[in-house]
Formats: structure tokens, sequence, C-alpha cells
């Protein structure tokens, strides 16, 4: 993603934002990072927290994204092959059957 490392924009879920009952305020803070995700055109976005996750599957449902949103810990133990059926909730349909 541009910018990236230092000068990355959050997505806006973390600090309690996300649990702090203020969808469009979170929404409106979030779509920054709602379109530069989409200017990558990438059909998945790996997050590294519970709260990034959240937001950034909210950001693409309110925002019609269309991507997909997982956890980094989702996509080792899928390449580890400990990935269980039900935690494939997040994955598209071309990884959903991946080592079953």
């Amino acid at each position: 993603m541009s910018p990236n490392r230092s000068n990355n924009f959050c997505c806006g879920g973390g600090g309690g934002f996300l649990q702090a009952g203020l969808p469009e305020e979170r929404h409106a803070y979030g779509k920054q990072k709602f379109d530069q995700i989409i200017n990558t055109r990438a059909g998945y976005c790996i997050t590294p927290c519970h709260n990034c996750h959240a937001q950034i599957h909210d950001l693409s449902e309110h925002f019609e994204g269309g991507y997909h949103t997982v956890h980094l810990w989702t996509l080792i133990c899928l390449a580890m092959g400990n990935l269980g059926e039900n935690e494939r909730a997040y994955l598209g349909p071309d990884l959903a059957g991946v080592g079953l």
C-alpha cells in the first residue's frame, strides 16, 4: 500500500473506537484506509489484530469494497494445514476449501 510503513494510514478501529458506538464517524475516518485498500485492487486484506479485522471488514461491507478480510494467523494456520472448517468464515471461495 502507499503510503506504507510509518506513513501508513490507521484503519480507525483501534483505541476503543470500534466499541464506541459511533459507526458513522468510524466509517468517515476509515474511508481513507478503505480507499488505500481499494487502490491496491487486491482481493484480500490481511490484518494483524482483531480491531483492525473488524473495522476493515466492516469498511468493505459498508462501502461495498468486495475484498475479503483475514487475520494473519488464519493464513499461517492455512499454510500449516491446521485451519479447521469453522475457522474459514472470512476466506473467499478460492481459499475456503484448501486443505480440507
